[in-house]
């Protein structure tokens, strides 16, 4: 068995919905069933139990090493504590070669668990030893490290339950929900409302104690000191018990709480000044510690605290009583479980030693001993729900005091005897307000029930109803792609919209290009989508991005799907067939929204057939308005768009007609350009299944032009002392027969054609291209493309060669080593009133290129 490529599908994909790690997996002969490995299931199971069937009921055929590598790698993220489901083996064209699919949870975890699968496979053959128990806590230390903490998760959770899209900023909390415009971002429990102003003014405490009181919520006395004897001052000033803490600090750390003596003033005062300069001398309030959540000018979740303790028991030492309470699955070192392990620390002997007792000291049975005064849940303290208790008034002060700092997520810290009463009534008092509050005591207390504070959360980002979606529209096909791209971001910009579009060009964001090159795939669409600027996005959504790495969205609004034929790439990445094609291209039709929209050419027949695999609606396009499958659709009382005559009409049953003049879609040079006309038409549905209106649908075909400055390499059509020159990208058998068809319909004295090939497509396609070219053109210039992609020297012009041996009608064929040259050569031997198409390779050089030629002339 080897593993020769591993990667991460982080987005829809050829094979699910879900993200999952991809590998390719090489078998041995004998490794191709289990059946000829008859002691391999034992010592499989032997080494990891958990082990279910590798026989599904109802299998038919073998078993390979290949597929146990799947379901041993799934079975140990499952048994770690990876919520994981998903996975599937297919075998390629190549014999004893697989590709293995495995669900995660985690990328990082994903392939570790891959890579131990890896080992614990190779155990099973080899008859070696296997720590599955080692294994099994590296996969659940690394998910620990690496998954979202449980503040930030039930945020998420929320988000993901009311469909609102996220995605993860950092290893980190940092978060951005939404896409585009509709876009907001926290991390842990802020958000992007939450102030850097209001986030230091609540880690100042001393400040905070002045706002709330001047805005009427009552605070303990005291002030800060700078020295042990001002800290011993202030507490003789309060009288009576007292509390230290650092003015600037979270989480509990350096609070010591019902302080009197001089040596424990003195001591607390040094423990808090190693975390802040400044310290905090304040009256005790006696009490209990309650956290009381506000959202939004809302209380959501109240808890009370309660101090880490143990309970004596007669015969452990108070050190054994807290290993046994740490023991609880429960408790961790950090934030990611519900409770945090008790610590054992200066401060823990400090609190016992006042209570009488030490760490080796064994309490009578039924005593209750406190490790700590303060009662954060970071320290190992416990937490009570008590939400439905808190008198009004006390919450109208909770809030008052989250209003005052100016936080819209804040945990107010109160100590009082109860909620049951106003804090007036008590002498309670609020003594700190927190930014970016632990919401782990309200999701799931030590007891009580949890409360639904991401969700609250969630509510007061997004209104009711707002999925924080912007409108999304993935185009696929072999051609047309990047034309119809263009043409629907550009009816979509004629709507007001800023839009953001990815093409085999480059990146564009409200008509700027902030990136160049092919950025057909997922990653320059994640960046259109990330970007504040964008109201729409159309993306370019080519075979390779969704192989490597699936889709940029979980869902879109629109796909279109142009046409499916002898495209790039077949044979590469165990693609062969134009059905295998097809499959690769339906993950945007299968992605499509329920209320959104699959625009498909009903003309195509595999294209045709994804209409089943669209979970929402279907708008067919076609020349024939006559077409079978379009002619049903319509007859069904659905949408459909065709040309009828010199208009391009959008139809459905009961609804009145519409009407786009050819002629005043430039792109379609009055109809003459078939290809065209159906991009068109691709696009004009597009607009309809999002709700433009027509008047916007026309202007923004009026006003799309076709240049080289627009559309580079899209049938750009210049005039050179009277000979028609079309330059075009075209590269691939079905692009040339469009374009044939194209320039068919355009008069010309002598047509001559440039030509170079790309070395990584199949041999045939590259001939086909030169067999179509030879019937239809007088000259033909080949030349060598700068990169030949794995090709030997000529190997490509002698391919194109073989494809003009039986041409009808070329005479004049010549060899060039050189775009520029090759171009330069076919201007030279233009006349007035000939027809020059070039097919280019280096697009917007070679565009750069002609246009000098033309100026020059």
């Amino acid at each position: 068995m080897e593993v020769s490529r591993i990667r991460a599908l982080r987005g829809p994909n050829l094979w699910s919905k879900n993200t999952a790690i991809e590998a390719i997996v090489s078998c041995a002969d004998a490794e191709c069933s289990i059946d000829n490995l008859p002691d391999f299931e034992a010592r499989l199971r032997a080494r990891l139990p958990q082990t279910g069937l590798l026989r599904p009921e109802g299998h038919q055929g073998s078993v390979s090493i290949a597929h146990v590598l799947q379901i041993v790698a799934l079975t140990m993220q499952a048994h770690a504590g990876c919520p994981v489901t998903f996975g599937r083996t297919a075998s390629t064209i190549e014999p004893g070669v697989f590709q293995v699919v495995v669900e995660y949870s985690e990328e990082e975890v994903g392939k570790l668990a891959m890579e131990l699968a890896q080992v614990l496979v190779r155990a099973a053959l080899d008859d070696t030893p296997f720590d599955l128990a080692d294994a099994l806590k590296r996969l659940r230390d690394l998910d620990e490290d690496v998954r979202l903490g449980p503040s930030t998760g039930s945020i998420v959770n929320a988000a993901t339950a009311r469909n609102i899209p996220y995605r993860r900023l950092t290893q980190g909390s940092m978060v951005q929900f939404g896409w585009g415009s509709k876009q907001r971002r926290i991390q842990a429990a802020e958000t992007d409302l939450t102030s850097a102003i209001s986030e230091s003014i609540a880690q100042d405490k001393d400040l905070t104690k002045m706002l709330l009181d001047a805005a009427g919520v009552p605070v303990p006395m005291g002030r800060s000191v700078t020295t042990a004897e001002e800290a011993w001052a202030a507490a003789e000033e309060l009288g009576g018990p007292v509390v230290v803490k650092p003015r600037d600090g979270s989480q509990g750390r350096g609070v010591a709480v019902n302080i009197e003596t001089r040596e424990r003033v003195i001591q607390a005062f040094e423990v808090a000044e190693e975390i802040s300069s400044e310290v905090i001398v304040e009256r005790y309030i006696p009490g209990h510690d309650f956290r009381l959540l506000v959202v939004g000018g809302a209380l959501v979740a109240a808890s009370r605290r309660d101090p880490p303790q143990v309970t004596g028991d007669g015969v452990q030492t108070i050190r054994q009583l807290v290993d046994q309470v740490n023991a609880d699955p429960l408790r961790g070192d950090g934030h990611a479980t519900s409770l945090t392990k008790i610590r054992f620390d200066d401060i823990a002997l400090a609190t016992l030693k006042k209570q009488g007792f030490e760490a080796d000291s064994v309490p009578p049975s039924g005593t209750l001993i406190f490790l700590r005064n303060n009662a954060n849940l970071s320290t190992g303290g416990s937490a009570t729900d008590v939400t439905d208790e808190v008198h009004p008034e006390m919450a109208a002060r909770a809030v008052s005091a989250a209003r005052m700092i100016g936080l819209d997520i804040c945990g107010v810290d109160v100590v009082a005897e109860s909620v049951l009463y106003p804090l007036e009534d008590q002498h309670g008092g609020v003594v700190e307000v927190n930014a970016a509050p632990g919401l782990r005591m309200h999701l799931n207390p030590s007891f009580g029930k949890g409360r639904a504070v991401g969700e609250a959360i969630i509510s007061n980002m997004y209104a009711d109803g707002d999925d924080g979606r912007i409108p999304v529209v993935a185009v696929a096909g072999t051609n047309g792609k990047t034309t119809t791209v263009r043409l629907t971001a550009h009816i979509l910009g004629a709507a007001g919209n800023r839009v953001g579009m990815t093409n085999s060009d480059g990146v564009y964001v409200d008509n700027l290009r902030i990136d160049t090159g092919d950025c057909s795939g997922p990653r320059s669409a994640r960046s259109v989508l990330m970007h504040p600027d964008v109201d729409a996005a159309v993306f370019e959504t080519a075979r390779g991005g969704i192989l490597r790495e699936g889709l940029a969205f979980d869902r879109c609004n629109v796909a279109i799907v142009t046409n499916i034929g002898m495209g790039d790439h077949l044979g590469l990445g165990y693609i062969s067939t134009v059905e295998d094609l097809a499959v690769v291209k339906r993950v945007i039709v299968q992605h499509v929204h329920p209320s959104g929209t699959a625009v498909l050419n009903a003309a195509d027949p595999i294209v045709a057939e994804m209409a089943a695999s669209c979970p929402g609606s279907i708008t067919y396009f076609a020349e024939d308005r006559n077409h079978p499958v379009l002619a049903t659709h319509r007859a069904q009382g659905l949408r459909c768009v065709y040309r009828d005559g010199d208009a391009i009409v959008t139809a459905q049953q009961g609804t009145e007609e519409t009407r786009y003049p050819l002629a005043a879609i430039p792109l379609t040079r009055n109809g003459t350009i078939t290809f065209q006309v159906e991009n068109a038409m691709a696009s004009i549905a597009a607009a309809w299944a999002l709700g433009l209106d027509t008047d916007i649908i026309r202007r923004g075909l009026a006003t799309f032009v076709n240049d080289a400055q627009t559309a580079p390499g899209r049938f750009n059509v210049f005039d050179y002392r009277g000979a028609t020159v079309i330059a075009d990208y075209g590269h691939n058998p079905d692009a040339i027969l469009a374009l044939v068809r194209a320039v068919d319909a355009m008069p010309a004295k002598r047509r001559s054609v440039v030509i170079s090939g790309a070395g990584d497509r199949r041999d045939e396609d590259i001939r086909m291209q030169t067999e179509i070219l030879g019937d239809a053109f007088d000259d033909v210039l080949l030349y060598q493309d700068q990169c030949q992609r794995g090709r030997a020297d000529g190997e490509v012009l002698a391919l194109l060669q073989q494809g003009l041996v039986n041409a009808s009608r070329s005479k004049h064929v010549e060899e060039i080593h050189g775009e520029f040259l090759a171009i330069d050569t076919a201007l030279a031997r233009l006349g007035a009133g000939d027809l020059c198409l070039i097919l280019v390779d280096q697009v917007e050089d070679a565009l750069d290129h002609i246009a000098r030629r033309i100026a020059q002339a």
